[in-house]
């Protein structure tokens, strides 16, 4: 499978919510395992308060379709309880090496 969709969401812990977004994060993978079309999903620390989400799609139609599930609506219900507003930006994959 190619993929040729992204997406990069970046966001910073709220103070001393650190523990708790790695969690919190820990349990969304349980979310994109119902997501076909979620080829890739990564959760990553870019620094002591910064956290993100790297995810890969094949389509626009599985980016949209991530957009509005269940992981969207995670993010959303913990804005502003343990986490600062999200950075979504959806990007062109150029080149890939996926799992066969």
């Amino acid at each position: 499978m190619s993929v040729t969709k992204g997406l990069l969401v970046r966001f910073d812990a709220l103070p001393g919510k650190e523990d708790d977004e790695k969690e919190f994060l820990d349990s969304g993978r349980a979310l994109v395992e119902g997501e076909p079309a979620t080829t890739e999903w990564f959760a990553v620390r870019l620094g002591p308060y910064s956290f993100g989400i790297f995810d890969v799609f094949p389509d626009d139609a599985g980016r949209d379709a991530h957009l509005s599930g269940p992981v969207a609506a995670a993010l959303g219900e913990q804005t502003g309880a343990l986490f600062s507003e999200p950075t979504i930006e959806k990007l062109e994959v150029l080149a890939s090496k996926l799992p066969a």
